[in-house]
């Protein structure tokens, strides 16, 4: 049972967490769980004008004249869930299950990031034997759709000036930069034209990929199913006219897609040469993602459709444009060794109501970086005819080595576990870039277990890293 995992307190509330729904924009419950938890504890709290709760607790006895320290972790999770799953995320808690030494779900992602954070900030909270100087617990909401609770998070809402960011999936490791990011929508509404009515209408799909975190794992060249779809029928396209009635693929704009889906139609002496295409590509695929993502398959099934098909201009933009997409890393840093400085994502593809939308977002720790890849993408929307929209940047978070709430924890570690804790800075969009720009006088760092396969149902979290990560913690808190 995972209630009766150490730390109790902690698992006992990251139980609680996965009972009650909470993706992005919809964290209305778990925002009155805090909330009702505040009042049971008799701890002062507060909810700011976009949803962020803030929670804090008096010093213990002798710690009052101890800096204040901010516990910050956001309450919103990413839903992704396997195709056979029936999972509800607005309305049905999360299956919880034990394997070996980890924690995972049934069939859909965990809810680790940040659930995890949130269950330890709430734990220290709850805990009264722990020393600590004051405490402000910071839960933000909406981080994964593009860090809006911490963009709207005023100057005067904190009092804390060092900063403990619990959003960290590696343990052992604590980061002190992260690199910033923006997202970039390109779009066209397409002209329809009737189809071959004696053509055949076929859904076909691509399956079987990881995904994954598009910053965490963007340099370990997984594949992106959108655009193994497009390279397909791009093929398939080159050797018989086929119909483009949809193409759909990916979700999140921080994930890299599992799964897309397109319904095309060709004729029916055709069909063979569907069917070899298909085996053909699938050997093709799982050979170039050998020991990395060779888990592809292609599947096609007869369907019944009513609505229109792209015009021949129109499908043949999509696949060109789609295909050539720029994807992956794009330079890596020259001042940290494996580090990715700058890359994009194509995160998905939506067509409906004759409107075709791509959505891609980029990640640099260099400013003008996130601009250039961003303005590549907006020059094949213009080769391509298409219009095109992005938002404002969010900044990246600077490193300081020099740091002294990094000289704390880096002593502390090593007197706890008695070997070096691993400074680093990650290629992801961490909260902690748009705090300090808010709160520049702020010391912070970031850390937490051992989470593997975020934003995907593959999503774990290792047992006895979360155990260290509460110990890392409290020792923190008592040296403070």
């Amino acid at each position: 049972m995972i209630n009766e995992l150490e730390p109790k307190l902690l698992w006992k509330h990251f139980f609680n967490i996965s009972q009650i729904p909470h993706p992005s924009k919809k964290e209305e419950k778990l925002i009155e769980y805090l909330l009702n938890f505040a009042v049971e504890n008799k701890l002062e709290h507060q909810v700011d004008a976009v949803g962020n709760v803030l929670i804090k607790k008096n010093a213990t006895k002798g710690k009052e004249d101890a800096q204040t320290i901010v516990l910050q972790s956001h309450i919103d999770m990413v839903c992704e869930k396997n195709e056979d799953s029936h999972h509800d995320f607005d309305n049905d808690p999360l299956q919880l299950v034990i394997e070996n030494e980890w924690v995972t779900a049934v069939g859909t992602t965990l809810g680790a990031d940040d659930g995890i954070g949130v269950a330890a900030a709430l734990a220290v909270l709850e805990d009264n034997d722990i020393e600590h100087g004051n405490i402000e617990c910071l839960f933000t909401v909406d981080e994964e759709t593009g860090l809006n609770g911490a963009n709207g998070l005023k100057t005067d809402f904190l009092n804390g000036t060092l900063l403990l960011n619990l959003d960290s999936e590696e343990e052992g490791a604590v980061y002190i930069g992260c690199a910033g990011g923006k997202s970039t929508i390109i779009h066209k509404q397409i002209e329809l034209t009737d189809p071959p009515k004696e053509d055949l209408v076929y859904s076909v799909k691509i399956s079987g990929l990881q995904g994954g975190h598009s910053g965490l794992v963007i340099n370990k060249g997984l594949g992106n199913a959108v655009i193994l779809l497009a390279r397909f029928l791009w093929n398939l396209n080159a050797k018989i006219n086929i119909s483009l009635f949809s193409f759909n693929g990916g979700d999140k704009h921080n994930a890299i897609p599992r799964e897309a889906n397109a319904v095309i139609s060709l004729n029916q002496q055709d069909e063979p040469l569907l069917e070899t295409e298909i085996k053909k590509y699938i050997e093709v695929f799982r050979n170039e993602y050998r020991k990395i993502d060779d888990k592809i398959e292609i599947s096609k099934k007869i369907i019944k459709y009513d609505g229109g098909a792209f015009c021949e201009k129109d499908k043949d933009t999509l696949l060109n444009l789609v295909y050539s997409f720029p994807a992956g890393v794009s330079s890596m840093s020259k001042d940290i060794p494996g580090l990715v400085e700058t890359s994009t994502n194509l995160a998905s593809v939506t067509t409906k109501d004759n409107i075709v939308r791509i959505l891609t977002s980029q990640r640099s720790s260099v400013a003008s970086s996130i601009k250039d890849i961003s303005d590549r993408i907006i020059s094949y929307a213009i080769l391509a005819g298409y219009d095109y929209e992005t938002d404002d940047p969010y900044p990246s978070w600077t490193p300081n080595p020099e740091s002294k709430l990094l000289n704390t924890v880096k002593s502390v570690y090593k007197e706890m576990f008695k070997e070096d804790i691993e400074v680093k800075a990650v290629h992801a969009g961490l909260e902690c870039g748009i705090i300090g720009d808010k709160y520049p006088n702020m010391d912070m760092v970031s850390f937490g277990p051992t989470v593997e396969g975020a934003h995907s149902p593959d999503e774990r979290v290792k047992i006895s890293s979360v155990e260290n990560f509460w110990l890392l913690i409290k020792g923190i808190l008592k040296s403070v």
